[in-house]
């Protein structure tokens, strides 16, 4: 028998969610079976069967917060999995009768299956989850009065709510004023139904990864002066070699060329020129980092995630483009690792993907620096007193964290990344 631990998540992660079980009690599965999916606050990861044998109990359940090394499952044999069963079977059927004696005034006829062997057990909380507990103390619910839907009887936080939701909690202990404890434990079901205005709303668990992203952008904007300055570009140039380049480019090296290879090296020679741009506050001192590990903000189904391209400044533009494509691909498929989320020393986020013609992006923090892309749109430009054409324009934007960066030197940053993309050429002699 061996117990089902939470791995070890990187040194930055102490628990997680479970996102789903993928077995369930009584399921045979062999060595490297992937049992579980949990959720931390950047990808999520599979929980896999060190032995061979059978599920023999699940202690945590879907949607419970679960801390690195804590056992949510036991794994038994094959034969003592069968042997338990069937002496289980038969203590339930023998002990049926003695079980119903100390509970003369319960109504025998409501009594579930399972009660038989949570009576011989002597503990109807033994028998629940630590979720399950908890909620239940909160509520004042006792958990000798919640049905269990769980084969063998073990009471999950479904149960509980279920138990509060049907009015069942009948006698919630120390309640002050009697008729706002019932109000408390319809509380959620009322909101799952139609409220009393008669227009419906669904209530839905956030997920760890959303309200993670949450605290985030909120920390990001309470503790940095964050200001945004704004700029366009004319993106000729970059769409004219695009359209002379890409067809040979994708052949040569099976991944197309798309915009994000000219904005990363556009934002690289930028930084080297404005370093501050590439710190952060570490206290009372900066730290001015002399490596550039370009963060792509990618949306995916959990939502935003920044993978990092690592030393962007020494890679070409294929080889930028393949990394950017694979992290996505990636990120769509919640495989993402975390050594390809942490760090990073500033990001890019392209909003243009969905339309948005102008936004104003959040700092990804510690990081000091992001920049926005945009949608491309032809606008009229005016060359000269008398000459206006159209061009094809992207709106950039720039948010900094002013406590370090002045604002002479941020505008200048997008001036800069304007002259390189506008001038392509000029990206080569940046490196």
């Amino acid at each position: 028998m061996s117990e089902i631990k939470v791995p070890d998540l990187g040194e930055s992660i102490s628990e997680g969610t479970i996102y789903k079980w993928l077995v369930k009690e009584g399921d045979t599965v062999g060595q490297g079976d992937v049992l579980a999916e949990l959720e931390t606050d950047k990808v999520n990861l599979e929980i896999s069967a060190e032995e061979d044998g059978v599920i023999s109990a699940i202690l945590r359940q879907a949607g419970e917060n679960v801390a690195v090394g804590e056992a949510i499952g036991v794994i038994g044999s094959a034969g003592a999995a069968a042997d338990s069963s069937a002496g289980g079977s038969a203590q339930g059927g023998s002990s049926a009768a003695p079980a119903a004696s100390p509970a003369a005034e319960a109504p025998a006829a409501a009594a579930p299956a399972p009660a038989a062997p949570e009576g011989a057990a002597g503990s109807t909380a033994a028998l629940a989850t630590p979720g399950a507990r908890k909620l239940a103390r909160e509520r004042g619910i006792d958990l000798g009065e919640v049905t269990a839907r769980d084969p063998i009887g073990r009471i999950a936080q479904a149960d509980v709510n279920g138990h509060g939701a049907d009015g069942q909690a009948a006698d919630a202990p120390a309640a002050p004023a009697p008729q706002t404890a019932p109000a408390a434990a319809n509380k959620p079901a009322a909101a799952n139904a139609a409220p009393q205005d008669g227009k419906a709303v669904e209530r839905k668990r956030m997920s760890r990864r959303r309200l993670t992203i949450a605290s985030r952008l909120v920390e990001a904007q309470q503790t940095a002066a964050m200001l945004t300055t704004f700029n366009e570009v004319d993106m000729s140039a970059i769409l004219d070699i695009r359209k002379r380049r890409k067809d040979a480019f994708k052949e040569k090296h099976d991944v197309g060329l798309g915009f994000m290879s000219f904005f990363t090296k556009a934002v690289i020679g930028a930084l080297k020129t404005y370093p501050l741009l590439n710190a952060e506050i570490d206290g009372e001192e900066l730290l001015i980092k002399k490596y550039y590990d370009i963060g792509i903000a990618v949306s995916a189904k959990e939502g935003l995630v920044v993978p990092v391209v690592r030393d962007a400044d020494r890679l070409s533009f294929p080889e930028i483009e393949r990394q950017i494509l694979g992290l996505a691909s990636k990120a769509r498929a919640n495989t993402l690792s975390l050594q390809e989320l942490q760090g990073g020393t500033f990001t890019i986020t392209n909003g243009g993907v969905f339309g948005s013609l102008l936004s104003t992006p959040i700092l990804n923090t510690p990081q000091v620096g992001i920049l926005g892309m945009h949608k491309i749109q032809l606008r009229p430009i005016a060359l000269d007193e008398e000459t206006t054409v159209n061009r094809p324009m992207m709106y950039i934007a720039l948010s900094y964290d002013h406590r370090i960066v002045d604002g002479s030197e941020a505008v200048s940053f997008l001036v800069k990344v304007k002259e390189l993309l506008e001038d392509p050429e000029a990206l080569l002699l940046e490196g």
